[in-house]
């Protein structure tokens, strides 16, 4: 499965656009890591247990995104992005979301210039 966060696959033509696909989890913070992290805001640094929580939160949005596009037959997502909201205090979702597509083995599709501004 391709994933990309750009309009179009670069060397593939758009065949079919199948629709939304989504993926989603909810993550509550953990007693020990919200300790470890009090600490570390007392002396600054990367929080890495909150780190870690969020790559693996991100990890498996993406997993059950591509899930939903393989059973809509799809080649590739694109236009994927990532949002986070509070559920609840201590908890949090991070949803991707992209479109899902066919893409057509052919000519690819031709580079957009931008214009001057």
């Amino acid at each position: 499965m391709i994933v990309v966060n750009t309009e179009m696959v670069p060397g593939k033509r758009i065949a079919n656009t199948l629709g939304l696909v989504q993926g989603n989890t909810i993550r509550a913070k953990h007693f020990g890591r919200d300790i470890a992290a009090g600490l570390k805001n007392l002396v600054g640094g990367e929080l890495t247990g909150y780190t870690e929580l969020l790559t693996e939160a991100r990890r498996e949005a993406v997993e059950r995104m591509i899930a939903q596009a393989n059973q809509l037959g799809a080649d590739a997502i694109v236009n994927v992005r990532f949002t986070t909201s509070a559920v609840t205090q201590g908890a949090a979702e991070l949803y991707a979301y992209g479109t899902a597509v066919q893409l057509e083995q052919g000519a690819p599709e031709p580079m957009r210039v931008p214009e001057k501004l």
